[in-house]
């Protein structure tokens, strides 16, 4: 794998923030607080070198790019999901 990927947690991080347009049902969903979320998602917005998010008074709005993202994360989270499903099952 010739790119490194970035860390898990930021992925998990984004994916669960862009599905529910909320760092603070993203933090509750992930058991940890909405400044961890908001932390990793910056740690993967650096990696990138652009913004996922725009962050609103009192919302949160996907930028292009994190539209553009957010499918293929979700679809790369559940193979992992669906990975682990048929491994326990064998």
């Amino acid at each position: 794998m010739a790119d490194r990927l970035p860390p898990l947690n930021a992925l998990r991080a984004f994916e669960a923030a862009g599905r529910h347009l909320s760092f603070k049902k993203a933090a509750e969903e992930l058991y940890v607080t909405p400044a961890a979320v908001s932390q990793q998602v910056k740690q993967l917005e650096d990696y990138l070198g652009t913004p996922l998010f725009r962050r609103l008074t009192r919302a949160l709005e996907l930028t292009v790019p994190g539209a553009a993202m957010l499918p293929k994360v979700s679809e790369g989270l559940d193979s992992f999901v669906a990975g682990l499903a048929a491994a326990r099952r064998t």
